[in-house]
This record gives structure tokens, sequence and C-alpha cells, in this order.
């Protein structure tokens, strides 16, 4: 099980919306570099960043930060937003990232998630951002008629390396995680599930390293880890006690 904590990019600056909703970002940082230290420090293992503006945009439009925390952090970097190309997925693999996330044209062209994902073995992954069970696209303003299993089923043998589901109605809200979808959605299909949208609490990651759980590949924290709710030490701890279980 991974924790990932989240760096969410707005105007070059770390930022967390409400519920995708651009008018409602609040500032953490200025520094997203320095934030990705913070992160590394802590001792997490693996960094989830999304370039906000390049999902609204349909292009990479905070390059600069992405390749500024590429250079300060050693461990991998999994980006989304505003790749909507075989040519961007592979420049952002050239530069650093480790995995890179496409949404919006895994909705819009399914063809290019499978002709990346078997260019780039283990390196590409799907995020579906769900709204009342249907999946949003164009960085949430528009929402699709599909939902996500049935976009998620598409991929089932194209080697897509995971899945990354969001509950937009919770994201950046600390309501708790949508287990429940989450999790059936895990069981559905064979692809790992990475749980995303409005982390909490400690009790999340507790409810990720669940027994019911066990198909995820972790969980996404963003507000929870900016505004001290989750302690990172803590959660870290419970996990590394889980995965020597």
């Amino acid at each position: 099980m991974i924790l990932f904590p989240a760096i969410d990019l707005k105007n070059g600056q770390c930022v967390r919306l409400e519920q995708g909703d651009m008018a409602r970002a609040t500032v953490f940082n200025l520094d997203p570099t320095a934030q990705a230290k913070s992160f590394a420090a802590q001792g997490f293992q693996y960094l989830h960043v999304v370039d906000l503006d390049g999902a609204f945009a349909g292009k990479p439009m905070n390059a600069q930060a992405v390749e500024s925390m590429l250079k300060v952090v050693s461990m991998p970097v999994q980006l989304g937003g505003g790749i909507r190309d075989l040519a961007t997925v592979e420049a952002w693999l050239s530069k650093g990232i480790a995995r890179v996330i496409i949404g919006t044209a895994a909705v819009r062209d399914p063809a290019l998630v499978k002709q990346a994902a078997k260019s780039f073995p283990g390196r590409v992954a799907v995020g579906l951002d769900a709204r009342d069970g249907k999946v949003a696209v164009e960085g949430w303003a528009e929402s699709s008629q599909v939902t996500a299993l049935e976009i998620a089923q598409r991929f089932e043998d194209a080697g897509v390396a995971a899945i990354i589901f969001t509950d937009i109605a919770r994201d950046g809200l600390l309501k708790g995680i949508n287990w429940d979808a989450t999790i059936a959605l895990a069981e559905a299909i064979s692809i790992p599930v990475i749980a995303s949208g409005g982390l909490a609490s400690i009790e999340d990651v507790k409810a990720m390293l669940s027994p019911r759980a066990h198909k995820l590949e972790g969980a996404i924290a963003g507000r929870a880890l900016y505004d001290g709710r989750l302690d990172p030490a803590e959660a870290l701890a419970l996990i590394g006690a889980a995965r020597a279980a």
C-alpha cells in the first residue's frame, strides 16, 4: 500500500481545490519544489502531481514547476493534467516522470491510452474522476455519460499500470474517501486502483489497510496533509507496520 502525497499546481503554486473548482483554490505553498522536498524528508515514497492549468488547457502549463521538483526528489513521481497525446507522454517520461496519468483522453481517445501503455509498459495510469457515478473530463468542467467502470473495463488488457479513481463530490472537502465505490471498482477489474478524493484523517489510512481494501494500490492524500489533520509520521508508521505484518 502506498500513500501518495499530492501536489496540485495552479499558476506555478501548490494549491488544493474544493470539488475540482478552480475558483475555490487554496494556496498552500508558493514553492512546489520546497513542498516536494518536504514530502521526501517526511519519508513518503511516491509523489502524485497534477497540472491543474494543464487539465483545463489540454496541454502542459506548469512544466517548469514539475521539472524543478524532479531535480530535487529521488522518489518516483506520477503526473497528470493536460496529457492528451503520445508526444506529451514521451516528453514527460523522458524528463524523469515515473508514470503519466491520462484522464480526459482516456474517455475521448482510448486508443491513445492503449498505444501509450504498449509503448511504455508500467508507466501509464488512467485517471477516472467521477461525479454522480459518471466520469468528468476537461479538468472536471464537463461530465461524460459513461461510468468509471465502463471506461476502466476498456483498458483491462491494455497494460495500464493503475486506475486513479476520484470521487469529485468529496475532493478537497475532508469528508473521507468513498471507500465503497472505490473498492467496488477495484473488485470489478484486474488493474490496480488508487483511491483519491476526500482523505480526511488517520481513519482513512486505516481503511486503506483493512482487509476489504486489499486490491487497492494505495490512496492519495492532499488537504489533510497540508492543514495538519493527517500526521505523516503516524500514517507512514501504520503502513510500515502493515507491510511488516
